[in-house]
């Protein structure tokens, strides 16, 4: 139980700290017809997050290339908002996004090798990048 809490305070703590220094404003954006609404993104954040751990967590308690896969994307992701919301380089935050959806299914596609539950965990993170991809792409293109 403990390396779950602390793979869980690690992956929160990557995540979550270059945000710390950015504001999430959308206002002056022109957004696509599917933008959800603002409260929405740190709720499907906190539960993919939490998700991702579990899967990590049940993957394996020794796999440094799983581990490697898995803080690098880490990473990556935590690394997209300073660049998009930050720096405001949408096309340059959407190279990034396709690098961290090539990371995630190479992490997913690892995955299944080890525990296919663990594999089918990471699946809505993938989901919802594609669609974080769309809405990039979308802004990019509107602005």
């Amino acid at each position: 139980m403990r390396r779950f809490i602390f793979l869980l305070f690690l992956t929160f703590a990557i995540a979550l700290f270059p945000t710390l220094f950015i504001e999430f404003d959308t206002s002056s954006l022109i957004k696509p017809v599917l933008f959800p609404p603002d409260i929405l993104f740190p709720i499907v954040w906190s539960i993919l997050y939490l998700l991702m751990t579990i899967s990590l967590f049940i993957t394996t308690k020794k796999d440094d290339e799983l581990y490697k896969i898995y803080f690098i994307q880490l990473f990556v992701n935590a690394l997209w908002s300073p660049l998009f919301f930050g720096l405001k380089y949408y096309f340059v935050s959407l190279l990034w996004l396709i690098l961290l959806i090539v990371l995630v299914v190479i992490m997913i596609y690892k995955m299944m090798f080890k525990n296919k539950v663990a594999a089918y965990l990471q699946i809505p993170y993938l989901i919802w990048l594609l669609f974080a991809f769309y809405l990039n792409l979308s802004i990019y293109l509107l602005n």
